[in-house]
């Protein structure tokens, strides 16, 4: 009871930031996709917009994290990976939780108006997509894996709409397929990882199973992988961007892809895609190889 109490009190300030999950936080990086493609990378104005739309996304998204955390609590508490959490392991009480959701959701609120109406209106649409899936969409089959994907595109128009630049469709496909490919990767995870305990984990996995999601892996690699391919070599892409060369980012892009493939089905890694990029040398060296190629190819 005393230890309740503490955590009502006043819960850590360590509770507090891994609750917000900031290694999330790496997702919201496509929010500047837009400025990097719209070749406004060091225009200083809109350098700092887009900044400002990362940190609002940041608040955004942990707001959704730690209303996730609160809907699942139970649930975490069978997961080996998920058991720590803090409001699993009883570190925070639900109502120092849902205080802590409203201060963020009011940080994202105030960026968001002051990012223009236009975000505004994704970032609203991006709260509503998290609410429904906290309550509805993850418990329902493929549904679960595309409100995720949208999400990933939601931040990508996010970023354009604070700078007023235009999303590519291209940008929106890419930036789907691959999500789809995470989310794809960390169902596999999560089935093997929890076994029998799956299902009461998370409802939607007791219509999945491994060779079903390998399926849907391959298709979704391929998509990633072609569509990548067929973007870079464009005659609409070329005379945007001003480059003919962008087809030479393609080897990094493919082995990012691969990489990921091998650690998802010989190592079992994709529990958590975030953690992954930051672990995993090669797959952090490849990316930063894709978009120092992508600045170099753009800019000089």
């Amino acid at each position: 009871m005393a230890l309740a109490v503490a955590a009502e009190i006043a819960p850590s300030r360590a509770t507090i930031i891994r609750l917000m999950r900031p290694h999330q936080w790496i997702k919201n990086l496509l929010v500047l996709a837009a400025l990097v493609f719209a070749k406004r990378l060091f225009v200083f104005h809109d350098l700092i917009l887009a900044l400002t739309a990362f940190v609002a996304f940041c608040a955004l998204s942990s707001t959704a994290y730690v209303v996730n955390d609160i809907v699942d609590r139970d649930a975490d508490r069978l997961n080996p990976e998920k058991r720590d959490r803090p409001l699993a392991r009883g570190d925070i009480t639900v109502e120092a939780a849902q205080r802590l959701a409203m201060a963020l959701g009011a940080i994202a609120l105030v960026l968001s108006i002051l990012l223009g109406w236009a975000f505004v209106e994704i970032a609203v649409l991006y709260a509503v997509l998290q609410g429904a899936y906290s309550f509805w969409a993850k418990r329902v089959m493929v549904v679960d894996i595309i409100a995720v994907a949208i999400g990933f595109v939601m931040r990508a128009f996010a970023g354009g709409a604070a700078i007023n630049a235009e999303v590519s469709p291209w940008l929106a496909f890419i930036t789907f397929a691959l999500a789809l490919l995470l989310v794809l990767g960390r169902r596999r995870h999560e089935l093997i990882a929890l076994g029998d305990a799956a299902t009461a984990h998370r409802g939607a996995l007791q219509y999945y199973s491994v060779r079903l999601i390998d399926q849907m892996i391959s298709i979704v690699a391929g998509a990633t992988m072609v569509g990548y391919m067929i973007y870079t070599a464009s005659s609409e892409v070329e005379s945007k961007l001003g480059t003919r060369h962008l087809y030479l980012t393609v080897p990094f892009v493919a082995f990012g892809i691969l990489r990921y493939l091998y650690l998802i089905a010989e190592r079992n890694e994709g529990g958590d895609p975030a953690l992954l990029l930051l672990s995993d040398t090669p797959l952090l060296i490849s990316v930063a190889l894709w978009l120092l190629a992508d600045i170099a190819l753009l800019y000089f």
